[in-house]
């Protein structure tokens, strides 16, 4: 007879047809134990769906409401009135800055940009094919090589939130000096007197970035900062949940990122436009795709049901770039779509949908797109791991067997 021990315990019996506890890890006081030599889950959510593993303050996303906050502050209201400093500053610290707060934090950003010469000369010596976002990966992962604070056990929290800071300021730095190395151009030296968003584009051209860019930019990484426990967060927060090293988290997570269903996906948008090529050949495209069900990238969420709130901040940005341009057809294109698969789907644009034509607007390459989130989320998984280091659990869910249900015996090799 199974023996289970609840301190705390949540039947669902609503989902999937059966009954399936629900696991909290966060809070010592909501820990689920369960003591059992042999235990079946009647059921099980498929990719975790609609399972609550852990707790967290630091973002809200609410699907059916359409609605995104950090710390409950509104998405709509930190774009409005924030840079991407103070969102930083307020995933990492739990408030928004004063002035003379946020003053003394970008200094102290800016002071950790700096990358160590051995990760510089792997930037030189990668395949100059290479995938951006497998280099940023290897880069990342590199980076604790050369880093004392990189132990793994306990945490010392506060070296941790020094090397989160580390990650945050020099991810940029990775990115935008492989974007040249693998152009065979100089690596600009790293400056302390710009923002994050412009300090990025300064060493990704080698030119002061323009006033738009840095705004847009800026924009971008405010939207993109943090999303509850998406795929790439959760693999961050799995890695840290081993008491392994903050750079093996960070590592983890821009793996997760990489994949076309999840931060990938922009890219996928641009390839999509390029493809179309004009407005008047829109609609035969997506008759064409969902004719055959092909996947329509930037369209639909996991989570959202309605409009994405970050969708519409970047649907703005890029009508703007795209007039100024001279190009407005990007976007008409995407407007076009996102009509099309409202109507006949019934699914809304998301965040990629949009953002791909603001990073191609701002002359950034298609490849560069997913790296450029990863600098933008790593205020989001820097936070997640601290919290999650805050009050650990290991995560482990269960497998629900779907095999052989009785013992067979192992034949000889030569009857096999």
């Amino acid at each position: 007879m199974t023996n289970l021990t609840l301190s705390k315990c949540c039947v669902d019996s609503t989902l999937h047809g059966g009954l399936r506890p629900a696991f909290f890890a966060g809070r010592k006081s909501t820990h689920l134990r369960i003591s059992t030599k042999n235990y079946y889950m009647s059921d099980y959510a498929k990719g975790l769906e609609g399972v609550t593993a852990n707790e967290s303050t630091l973002s809200n996303v609410e699907g059916l409401a359409g609605r995104l906050s950090y710390l409950g502050y509104h998405i709509d209201d930190l774009v409005e009135n924030c840079c991407y400093e103070e969102a930083v500053y307020l995933l990492h610290r739990g408030k928004l800055p004063t002035q003379a707060e946020l003053d003394a934090f970008k200094k102290e950003l800016a002071s950790h940009r700096t990358i160590p010469q051995g990760v510089i000369d792997f930037l030189h010596a990668a395949p100059k094919e290479a995938s951006p976002m497998d280099v940023l990966r290897t880069a990342v992962s590199m980076l604790g090589l050369y880093d004392k604070r990189a132990k793994i056990g306990e945490p010392d929290q506060d070296a941790n939130r020094e090397v989160a800071l580390s990650i945050c300021a020099q991810i940029g730095t990775i990115v935008a000096y492989h974007h040249r190395a693998r152009q065979g151009l100089d690596l600009p030296p790293v400056r302390e007197d710009l923002s994050e968003a412009a300090h990025f584009l300064y060493l990704s051209t080698g030119e002061e970035p323009g006033e738009q860019a840095i705004k847009t930019l800026d924009i971008a990484y405010i939207l993109h900062a943090d999303h509850g426990m998406n795929a790439s967060t959760f693999s961050a927060r799995v890695t840290v949940a081993t008491l392994s090293d903050f750079y093996s988290a960070i590592t983890s997570a821009i793996g997760t990122l990489k994949g076309p269903l999840h931060g990938g996906a922009n890219e996928g948008v641009i390839k999509m436009l390029n493809e179309i090529g004009e407005l008047d050949k829109v609609d035969a495209f997506i008759e064409d795709a969902l004719a055959n069900k092909k996947k329509i990238m930037g369209i639909g969420h996991r989570i959202y049901k309605v409009l994405d709130p970050r969708a519409p901040h970047l649907k703005k940005m890029a009508r703007k770039l795209t007039e100024e341009l001279g190009e407005p057809k990007w976007v008409q294109m995407s407007e076009r779509i996102a009509e099309l698969m409202k109507e006949g789907k019934g699914l809304n644009a998301n965040v990629d949908f949009y953002s791909a034509t603001v990073y191609y607007s701002l002359g950034l390459p298609t490849d560069l797109f997913t790296p450029i989130f990863a600098i933008a989320r790593a205020s989001g998984w820097t936070a997640q791991v601290l919290e999650q280091l805050e009050d650990n659990r290991l995560y482990r869910p269960l497998t629900k067997y779907v095999g052989p249900q009785e013992l067979v015996p192992v034949p000889p090799i030569d009857e096999r």
